[in-house]
């Protein structure tokens, strides 16, 4: 990324209610630069997509400035639309075929037959859908319409790309091919404004990324630099023989927090992730403590923080 580069996105205390009572994004501010890929991160209901529907001119804000490849998308919403790209969450176009689908939206951005046909074969390939080309998208399951929807949007030429959970459903092969995909047009110069659950991938192609929580951006920053300023963390991860009740969990998570041993624990299937800033000064606390709650222990690794990690502690303390 060119840290001299034009803004692509501007953002200034934006705020959005649909009910005039509680606000879905409340008040947060950023910048985009033209090529940078920037991740905005954050759970359920969060703010991220009604974020991202703003950006892209299909809801008015409540209120604050928002400027897109120097457009106003209240006012210039026509103009917008022509240079951008848009995978949402919600599905479309699911009466025709997959084929037929790379055919709609080749005619709406008006490509030379001959350029339309050789992008669709390039992206059948590159997404795996050849051999469902024929196949209506109906029919398919959740991943391969993720596939679908990433894939016949690349059709066309655009300056900035919304990813809204692009790779829910694919395979850790399929999502890496995706993201390389995206990296290299950024590469060239295309803007990519990116939303997912899928920590690791933020972290893999993300110039910056936000953590939003309750309609606000608590934290932005390189990964690297996120990492750095939550560095004191670290991750105890205990693995049991069989996956620990979450009423011990719970339970083992107070104790914790009430001794002043650990800031979180979280259990990922068979392991209980027990996160600190002075964990190495009181492993043996932590073990005798975590024993009364989970009776046999397979395995103990103690790790530095990931970006998961800052993930957890931002949300978590809101």
């Amino acid at each position: 990324m060119n840290s001299g580069s034009r803004k692509a996105i501007e953002v200034q205390n934006l705020v959005k209610s649909y009910d005039g009572k509680k606000n879905a994004v409340d008040d947060i501010s950023f910048t985009v630069k033209e090529g940078e890929i920037y991740g905005l991160l954050g759970k359920n209901g969060a703010g991220k997509s009604t974020t991202i529907k703003i950006l892209t001119t299909l809801i008015e804000p409540t209120s604050g400035k928002v400027d897109v490849l120097g457009f106003s998308p209240s006012k210039h919403a026509l103009q917008i639309k022509k240079r951008i790209g848009v995978v949402q969450q919600a599905e479309s176009f699911d009466f025709t075929t997959v084929e037929n689908n790379m055919k709609v939206y080749a005619t709406l951005w008006e490509l030379p037959r001959e350029e339309a046909k050789a992008r669709t074969e390039e992206l059948l390939e590159l997404f795996e859908l050849t051999e469902v080309r024929k196949t209506r998208a109906f029919e398919l399951s959740g991943g391969q319409k993720k596939k679908l929807q990433v894939a016949r949007e690349l059709m066309h030429d655009m300056d900035i790309l919304f990813l809204d959970e692009p790779t829910v459903g694919m395979d850790p092969i399929m999502r890496r091919r995706i993201l390389d995909n995206i990296g290299k047009r950024a590469a060239g110069g295309m803007t990519v404004l990116f939303t997912t659950h899928f920590l690791e991938e933020a972290d893999y192609i993300c110039d910056r990324i936000a953590i939003m929580a309750n309609g606000r951006i608590k934290v932005e920053g390189t990964s690297s630099e996120l990492k750095s300023k939550y560095g004191g963390l670290r991750t105890l991860e205990i693995t049991a023989p069989e996956q620990p009740g979450e009423a011990q969990v719970s339970e083992l998570k107070n104790a914790l927090i009430d001794a002043q041993l650990a800031q979180d624990t979280v259990i990922e299937g068979k392991t209980v992730k027990i996160i600190g800033r002075n964990i190495t000064k009181v492993l043996e606390d932590i073990l005798r403590l975590t024993r009364k709650y989970v009776k046999n222990i397979d395995s103990i690794n103690l790790r530095d923080a990931t970006l998961d990690d800052v993930f957890i502690e931002v949300v978590n303390n809101q």
